[in-house]
């Protein structure tokens, strides 16, 4: 399927990225033989002569305590939502279904500020790094635009593409009829803004045509972008991950306690939407919330493994970092303003015409979600 020859491409990219910065790590180590520096290694550099790796202390035991902590933050956080939306059916209005729109709109603000404060400002600063100011890297300002732009139109070819393949393959099926009970009809998509013909707007018949560009499109469409979304959210985590396994004693608990609720955070912000999914088996959903989960704890246990050889302000590993963040910011950008914001407000009658506390509580939500991101982004 289209989906999974694409996830697979961007698997194989990401393993490029690492083998390579493995890579550096080799020669990182007999650099750090020969030279010595005076500032701390994960502080940006003010000169190429200060791109050297230096000997740190490294607590083993507290890296290790600290992959266990952020993986029960982020099955908390990403579990509460899918056990809440699933567990028994609910209704519109409820008190369960505003805890969980309420969360929806918490985790849209916490996605737009990990791009906007955490991911685009990581980038910039590691394209300006002394230690990529060479040949190519030294003559253009604007790597981290292009690269997310990069993202967001190859995003947008792969959700068009598959879009289209499902597309024509409904086309396919809706020359023929199938028996849709009334009941089915009636059913569904009041909660998520979908239109949902009931069976009271037609003559009654035992067969109804089913539209290829109706509710089904407009929940593949759905579920294709957050597909997309998490595999944004999955190429920050395990960047975050390596770099928390392999930063020094002097910086790692201020910025293991900011990691572990940021991953909580994005935790909710992922798991309100895997629920949009409208999933009826829990292998799916819990396939994906189990793969954002491992991906910071990975990430930090190829962090402990390298830390020993490698430097973090050599050439290929600030250019792996850069390019990663500023992809991962376009993804992300592009699903929050089209797939997230646009759809979810904008474009959703039930939300427009909804009650105006409602409307306000979710909007706030919202921006709160973004201004504990952007607080958090003063220290991770």
């Amino acid at each position: 399927m289209l989906t999974r020859k694409h996830l697979l491409t961007f698997a194989f990219f990401l393993l490029q990225i690492i083998y390579a910065i493995a890579q550096e790590a080799e020669e990182g180590h007999v650099h750090s033989a020969e030279e010595e520096s005076g500032g701390h290694a994960h502080d940006s550099p003010d000169s190429a002569e200060e791109c050297v790796a230096t000997e740190e202390e490294y607590n083993m035991g507290l890296r290790i305590g600290s992959i266990f902590i952020i993986l029960a933050g982020s099955f908390i956080g990403i579990f509460v939502p899918i056990l809440m939306h699933r567990i028994s059916p609910y209704s519109q209005g409820s008190p369960r279904h505003w805890i969980l729109s309420i969360g929806k709109f918490f985790g849209t603000g916490v996605i737009l500020a990990v791009a906007f404060i955490h991911m685009i400002p990581e980038a910039s600063e590691k394209f300006e790094s002394p230690c990529i100011q060479t040949g190519l890297w030294d003559t253009y300002e604007g790597f981290v635009g292009i690269f997310a732009l990069l993202a967001v139109f190859f995003v947008q070819l792969l959700e068009l593409s598959i879009l289209t393949h499902l597309e024509n393959k409904f086309k396919r099926n809706a020359t023929t009829t199938r028996p849709v009970p009334d009941a089915e009809l009636a059913v569904g998509g009041s909660e998520k803004g979908e239109s949902v013909t009931t069976a009271t707007e037609q003559p009654h018949h035992h067969h109804h045509s089913v539209s290829a560009s109706s509710f089904e499109d407009s929940r593949l469409f759905k579920n294709v972008g957050i597909i997309i979304l998490e595999l944004g959210i999955v190429i920050h985590s395990i960047i975050i991950g390596i770099t928390l396994g392999t930063t020094g004693e002097d910086g790692f608990t201020v910025l293991f306690i900011a990691m572990v609720f940021h991953q909580f955070f994005e935790a909710i912000a992922l798991g309100t939407r895997i629920n949009d999914m409208n999933l009826k088996s829990w292998v799916k959903p819990a396939l994906m919330a189990i793969a954002f989960c491992l991906t910071t704890p990975v990430g930090i246990a190829i962090g402990m493994g390298i830390h020993a050889s490698l430097n973090p302000w050599s050439q290929s590993n600030v250019l792996a970092q850069a390019v990663l963040d500023s992809l991962s910011a376009g993804i992300l950008l592009y699903n929050s303003f089209i797939s997230l914001i646009c759809v979810e407000v904008n474009q959703n009658c039930n939300f427009r015409q909804a009650s105006f506390p409602y409307k306000a509580t979710c909007l706030l939500s919202m921006y709160i979600g973004a201004a504990l991101m952007a607080l958090l982004g003063k220290w991770a």
